[in-house]
């Protein structure tokens, strides 16, 4: 019998910066195993349920980001203070003073992480003076929990919202693990209330949960990963070796890999919450469904581009001041937006198109009537992805480099003559897009059917389902972990 190293397993419970612990590795659903059956056992002592979950969550924190877990205590005591300040005070302006003071400080925190070098560089090449930029460690997640602590005091400012009269309360609000490094962005007001209720997790919800959690895992292993390693990084590593009809795949196979990777972590975030017994907002609706880049935005990252309508599009006058200042106020929002995912002028660029694009699209429909038949939304559809997936590549280059090489490379070597090689060299990669698009088109009525049929299974047999989509992301995944994209924003 071989000795057991407990020194190896003791490492896998420290934080390691290349290993951070996601939903998609073998530890994790071994710690979530026994995480969720100590939970059952203690859920009906409410405290005890709370404070456990917060203590997992930290934990789960820590081992994305290590010490920066300390970060997360810190804003969670200091906003839950100001909240309460905020609620308190009659004083209009000392009301205002109090939320100005907690915005500076929330989104002074998120600017020196993620922009202190990007404003550096600026400087730099303004000044004609040497680059060195400054070693800013950036905290997983940052982005999403200074969002969603921000609603929090807004909501209680604008009155929508009451304080909670406990820490604990709030540091489950803002700790809880599911959605703390990747979203969805949750609403104090839609998760708050849900706190305070006993734990109850009917049938329907944890066969749901259990369902969401094998297509995320699907999503994320099965499509995106392998893609991913095996073809997209490739393209945009070096575009100009590959021909234009590589890279426009390369394009496609880059819009599939970040949906399948977004969304597959949304869906296993909403998914567990849900086997916990509590309901996190749908984050994804299909969004290349969408006939309109509008209507992209209602389906694409929901909880992003609501909180970004009803916080900072409705904050700087929303359609109020007539239509000229509806379409600046949208442009801002979404230049803004591609600013909150990272700190490079690709990034403002994705952002200034679609802003763009929304402003046109606005325009088009507020002087002219659209017909509503089958042919114009199918053009419509056709023409959102592709502006789309035109965007997608700033958004993944590494570099505006890069960017202009994918662009050039499909704009004048095309080369279409090789398509039958490339089929043949591809087959693998090709079958697993198809798959992924066929999925993805697929009317949700389907996905509803399918969600039915899982919750009905009895518990064996959702057991033996979940130990064979287990099987097939071992078999798929790679020997190195994979983070989730939007673990960088």
């Amino acid at each position: 019998m071989s000795d057991i190293d407990i020194h190896s397993i003791l490492q896998q419970f420290v934080y390691h910066p290349k290993e951070p612990l996601i939903f998609s590795s073998g530890f994790f659903l071994f710690l979530f195993l026994g995480f969720v059956s100590i939970f059952y056992l203690i859920h009906k002592k409410h405290d005890a349920k709370l404070a456990y979950v917060v203590l997992f969550s930290l934990y789960f924190y820590y081992k994305s980001s290590g010490i920066y877990f300390f970060l997360l205590i810190l804003s969670t005591v200091v906003d839950y203070n100001l909240a309460n300040l905020i609620y308190n005070t009659e004083e209009a302006w000392k009301k205002r003073g109090l939320l100005v003071f907690s915005l500076l400080l929330n989104l002074g925190l998120l600017a020196y992480f993620k922009y202190t070098n990007f404003l550096y560089e600026i400087f730099c090449e303004l000044s004609k003076s040497h680059f060195d930029p400054f070693h800013i460690f950036l905290p997983v997640g940052v982005s999403f929990f200074t969002f969603q602590s921000l609603s929090y005091t807004i909501d209680i400012y604008r009155g929508e919202l009451k304080p909670v009269n406990r820490i604990l309360d709030y540091a489950f609000f803002v700790t809880f693990f599911p959605q703390l490094v990747a979203g969805p962005i949750v609403r104090a007001k839609d998760f708050i209330p849900q706190i305070s209720l006993p734990t109850i997790v009917t049938r329907q919800m944890f066969g749901q949960g259990v369902f969401l959690i094998m297509v995320g895992l699907f999503k994320k292993v099965v499509i995106s990963d392998y893609i991913s390693i095996n073809f997209v990084d490739r393209i945009f590593d070096n575009p100009t070796l590959y021909t234009g009809l590589e890279n426009l795949f390369g394009v496609y196979g880059y819009a599939l890999q970040i949906y399948c990777d977004f969304s597959g972590y949304s869906d296993m975030a909403i998914g567990i919450a849900m086997i916990f017994g509590y309901r996190l907002c749908l984050n994804f609706d299909s969004p290349y469904q969408s006939s309109s880049i509008t209507e992209f935005w209602r389906r694409w990252h929901i909880s992003l581009s609501t909180w970004l309508r009803d916080y900072l599009y409705i904050s700087l006058g929303g359609n109020r001041k007539g239509k000229a200042r509806a379409y600046l106020n949208q442009f801002i929002t979404m230049l803004l937006g591609g600013l909150w995912h990272g700190a490079a002028f690709r990034f403002i660029l994705w952002g200034a198109l679609h802003g763009v694009a929304l402003a046109i699209d606005k325009f088009i429909k507020d002087i002219f009537k659209i017909p509503d038949n089958i042919f114009v939304k199918l053009l419509g559809i056709l023409v959102t992805f592709h502006f789309v997936c035109f965007c997608w590549i700033f958004f993944r280059a590494d570099n505006m480099q890069i960017a202009g090489g994918v662009i050039s490379q499909i704009g004048l070597h095309f080369n279409p003559e090789i398509f039958p090689a490339f089929v043949t060299g591809y087959k693998n990669i090709l079958v697993v897009m198809l798959i992924g698009y066929i999925l993805h088109f697929i009317p949700r009525r389907y996905e509803l059917k399918a969600m039915n049929v899982v919750t009905e299974m009895p518990l064996l047999a959702k057991v033996a389902l979940v130990v064979i989509t287990i099987v097939i992301v071992i078999q798929m995944k790679s020997a190195d972990i994979q983070p989730f994209i939007y673990f960088q924003f």
